[in-house]
């Protein structure tokens, strides 16, 4: 049997420090990059089209908004449902 230290709280120390933070951090600011290169495309790049982007600035925005927008997507909702999940376990103490 192993025993896991005990922080402040009560609560083991693998579950304070599990990533959820981190998910939360990096997954809110890869979609507000994403965001923000679709804001730009918008205003300042020349918008784009159903051919594609005005310039070359514009296809650069449009592909790191297509990229950033599904992934940081899919780190803010597991850290939404890690940080969910921890609230549960820690009311169920």
């Amino acid at each position: 049997m192993t025993v896991r230290p005990k922080n402040a709280r009560g609560n083991s120390a693998a579950q304070t420090n599990d990533g959820t933070r981190q998910l939360l951090q990096w997954g809110g600011s890869i979609v507000a990059i994403g965001l923000l290169a679709t804001l730009l495309l918008q205003t300042l790049l020349g918008g784009f089209t159903s051919t594609g982007a005005h310039s070359n600035g514009g296809w650069f925005a449009l592909i790191v908004a297509l990229m950033c927008i599904p992934f940081g997507s899919l780190l803010l909702g597991l850290g939404i449902a890690k940080w969910l999940r921890n609230r549960r376990l820690a009311r169920e103490r």
